[in-house]
């Protein structure tokens, strides 16, 4: 069996809070899950400076085997942090004019043509915060259709803002409301390529990948997670469109966790964004597994990225189906089915039990990434 001794990892992490350190932290405990389950050990190394792209060395070791794997971690945590530190008011008009945006985009009817339930992902936030600002109206107009005097405004006004700002809002945003409407606004920028911060980081995370790509490695493996999927799509096209002949030689995996590219490649805006999917999608050297699990709503589930990007012609990437329920216990599960958020983490969180899927194992294990693209519940990956 062919094993790996030496891999680099790029890793693209989701729209979410966190910074690189965090990140290296939530893969610690995930790979002493993954260990546990595996019965192999695993030691991490901290966390170092290398631009867009910092790394933290991992030495996995079983009875027969070792792999040394450096995970670089392009987060877009900075971003994220921008776009959520704004005040509540500007974060409301310009997450509805994204969603405009999206709608008049064609990104509405991309969604429920090719993934209903990513449809009603978009509509929700702004669907609940609409509710609310619904409410807080009734309660400026309830003075005047009950009859009482104009004056009664005086004291409307303050109290429906007060509900609003400081009842319904903070309700609204344990469902991370608001955060999802960062999510869009960075979902549009992604698909324009028309934010000047968005270009330059993305400048950045090349730069960096570029300089990860030299290092020598039996294999290396871009993973990417949610929104990250975009951004990848974006680095490792940029970096083709400059170099077809990158990876000459070179054993590369593009591995897609819960891919959110349709999210921005489906806007009328999106042509750079598509053009970059078909440079992947066209690159002999690179091996495209997209993972896909049924019970995570906030992806496309099914859906061959490549070709509804206008890139029918090109190797489509090889849809990989998991199962969470599969590499958790029954009790953990149960608890966070129901929070779709939660469930869409999981493609990069530890499992409780061996599984088909270990995120651990694609990128810090002895078998080569491509191989979880073949194993089933009744195919197990063998350590």
């Amino acid at each position: 069996m062919n094993r790996i001794a030496k891999r680099v990892v790029l890793h693209f992490p989701g729209f979410e809070p966190l910074d690189a350190a965090a990140h290296r932290a939530r893969y610690g405990r995930s790979a002493r899950q993954s260990a546990s389950a595996w019965d192999y050990s695993a030691e991490m190394g901290e966390l170092e400076d290398f631009g867009a792209a910092p790394y933290f060395d991992i030495r996995t070791k079983g009875e027969e085997w070792e792999t040394h794997s450096r995970i670089h971690v392009l987060d877009h945590n900075e971003i994220v942090t921008r776009l959520n530190g704004r005040n509540l008011l500007v974060r409301l008009l310009t997450g509805y004019l994204a969603a405009l945006r999206v709608a008049f985009g064609g990104g509405l009817v991309g969604y429920f043509r090719h993934a209903w339930r990513f449809g009603l992902f978009f509509i929700f936030p702004f669907l609940l915060i609409l509710i609310g600002l619904l409410i807080s109206l009734a309660i400026v107009l309830a003075p005047h259709v009950a009859g009482l005097p104009n004056w009664t405004l005086l004291l409307a006004v303050p109290i429906a803002t007060a509900f609003f700002v400081y009842l319904f809002a903070p309700q609204a945003e344990r469902l991370h409301t608001m955060h999802l409407f960062s999510d869009w606004e960075l979902a549009v920028a992604m698909g324009g390529s028309n934010d000047a911060s968005v270009e330059r980081w993305i400048e950045a995370c090349a730069a960096s990948a570029r300089k990860a790509f030299d290092e020598p490695a039996d294999e290396y493996v871009v993973s990417s997670h949610s929104m990250g999927s975009s951004a990848a799509a974006h680095v490792i096209g940029l970096l083709l469109e400059r170099e077809p002949d990158l990876f000459a030689g070179k054993r590369v995996v593009f591995s897609t966790l819960g891919s959110a590219i349709l999210q921005c490649a489906l806007l009328h805006s999106a042509s750079v964004l598509r053009s970059r999917v078909g440079v992947i999608a066209r690159c002999k050297q690179i091996f495209w597994t997209d993972v896909h699990c049924l019970t995570d709503a906030i992806h496309f589930y099914k859906a061959q990225v490549a070709a509804l990007c206008g890139e029918s012609e090109a190797p489509q990437a090889t849809i990989v189906f998991i199962r969470f329920k599969t590499m958790l216990t029954e009790e953990h599960y149960r608890r966070i089915k129901m929070d779709f958020l939660r469930v869409h983490r999981q493609y990069v969180l530890g499992p409780d039990r061996r599984a088909a899927f270990d995120f651990t194992l694609m990128t810090a294990g002895p078998l080569p990434a491509s191989d979880f693209a073949g194993f089933t519940q009744s195919k197990m990956p063998a350590l």
